[in-house]
């Protein structure tokens, strides 16, 4: 393949090929097909002469045009039955991710602690405390925002998101 990490550019067409005449899980297709309508031809077909390439070359203009609208008008169909395809792989995706999903639901007057970013200030190093706290849920949104004060009664200055919270257990 390629001795060293430095020569990846040259193998990357190869890798593109590979890539789009392969069979996408997720669509069902080959993503060649869906775009041009027909199947790939690999370069060593057009030097070696195969099957596919003798059956186009030995036909006349207007037969080739008349194939070539018949397979641009398959497109649209390959088109829809691989967006239903995707539509139907999404919906399995969904599925199998919402099964280990377990809502959590906050109230008003909760204890709970805030997870503090790699980006704020309370952010100290590796050693430091992953979790701030404890806070008290004032107000719950219906999108999931919660408002919180500490144990002081000082409000924190904006909303934040339940996923960025957990229960605080006395």
């Amino acid at each position: 393949m390629v001795e060293g990490s430095r020569q990846w550019h040259e193998k990357l067409h190869f890798a593109l090929l590979g890539y789009r005449t392969t069979v996408c899980t997720s669509v069902g297709a080959i993503p060649y097909s869906l775009v041009y309508g027909i199947e790939a031809v690999i370069p060593a077909e057009v030097e070696i002469p195969s099957l596919q390439i003798i059956v186009e070359a030995e036909i006349n203009d207007d037969e080739w045009v008349k194939s070539r609208l018949e397979q641009l008008s398959l497109i649209d169909k390959k088109r829809l039955a691989s967006v239903c395809h995707g539509q139907l792989y999404q919906q399995r995706m969904a599925r199998a991710y919402n099964k280990k999903v377990r809502p959590r639901k906050f109230e008003v007057g909760q204890l709970v602690l805030r997870h503090i970013l790699p980006h704020w200030a309370e952010a100290k190093g590796k050693f430091a405390p992953n979790w701030q706290g404890p806070f008290v849920v004032t107000r719950v949104l219906s999108n999931g925002a919660l408002y919180l004060t500490d144990m002081e009664g000082k409000c924190v200055e904006m909303a934040i998101n339940s996923d960025a919270v957990k229960r605080y257990y006395v």
